[in-house]
Order: C-alpha cells, then structure tokens, then sequence
C-alpha cells in the first residue's frame, strides 16, 4: 500500500475544555468544518459498532472501508476487533491478511494533560502487511509495522515492529522464532 501518511503529534486530552473545544481542535486538525467532523464522527461511530458485532466478514470489512480504514484483498477481520476510532485512515491492513476476533488496533496515542512530558499524544500509522496473522485479543499500538507472513500470537500486545516471517508473543512482544527458511 502507498501513501502512507506521516505520523504527527495532537494536543492531549482535557476534558475540561468542553465539548464544543473538542469538536473546533478535532475539526481543525483535520482542517475541515466542524458540521463535516460531527457527521464523519458519527458515522464513524455508527459503522464501527455495526463491524464491531456484525457475523459476516465481507460486511465487517465493508464497514470499515466505509470507516477510511484501508484493507486489501482476501483479508479477515473477526468479531469485536477494535480498529482506531478517532483515525481509522491511518490503519493499513494488505492483502491476505488475518486480524482474529477481539484484536485492538490504535493508531493514536492521546493521554490526560496532566500526562504531558510523560507520555506523547501523537498519531502515527499501522501497517499489517501481506500475509500476517494477528492472534486474539491482541494489541497492535500506534506506529507498528507487523511484517509480511508474520504471526502475533494470541493476547500480545505489540509496541514495536515485526520483521517479515517473525512469530512475537507477549506483552510486550518479544520475537519468538522467525521461520522465513521453513516457508520455501
């Protein structure tokens, strides 16, 4: 996949700026008008609650496309996968690919205020990459690269890249085996 964006850093969270802040900073960082960013945002909302629940993988997959989500082809979702919802657009999932039931992909990272200088508010893209296969309940975060026919195992939560034919397991997750030999 191409045109991948390039990962920049947002405002932290406060809760006290209120609601109508929010929609004005969250609409002007996507430089449109803050009537567009409601109607994105609830159908945003709308869409990943339906993918969320929904029995049928060529439907779940649909409503994420819908959702800006960029998906190739011959690719399964699970159930109850959690795919970004504040930036769907910066998740990249090629062809071939298998996300397992109950997976959470965060491609933004944004904490409380009083977190500043702690920990960064940022978002920054995911790319699953041909072939991969995320086991379930696992966690990919913001800026991961899980390599071509690599394996997460099931309940890890990923905070750096997998190389290409790399099985990682644990939290976080560390390499496992890489088995690019036993493929040929």
């Amino acid at each position: 996949m191409d045109n991948i964006p390039e990962s920049f850093d947002i405002p932290y969270y406060s809760a006290e700026k209120g609601i109508n802040k929010t929609i004005e900073n969250s609409a002007n960082r996507r430089k449109i008008s803050k009537t567009k960013f409601i109607f994105r945002k609830l159908k945003n909302i709308f869409l990943y609650r339906i993918a969320f629940f929904c029995p049928i993988n060529n439907w779940r997959i649909k409503m994420h496309r819908w959702r800006g989500v960029h998906i190739g082809k011959n690719v399964f979702i699970g159930i109850q996968c959690a795919i970004d919802n504040a930036y769907p657009e910066y998740v990249f999932i090629e062809d071939n690919v298998s996300v397992v039931n109950e997976t959470t992909i965060l491609a933004h990272s944004n904490p409380m205020v009083h977190f500043k200088g702690v920990f960064p508010s940022y978002v920054n893209p995911v790319v699953v990459k041909n072939g991969a296969w995320i086991g379930v309940k696992s966690i990919i975060l913001p800026g991961v690269t899980i390599g071509i026919k690599s394996v997460v195992s099931a309940g890890s939560v990923v905070i750096r890249d997998v190389p290409d034919y790399t099985l990682v397991a644990g939290n976080p997750a560390k390499i496992i085996s890489e088995y690019q030999s036993l493929l040929k």
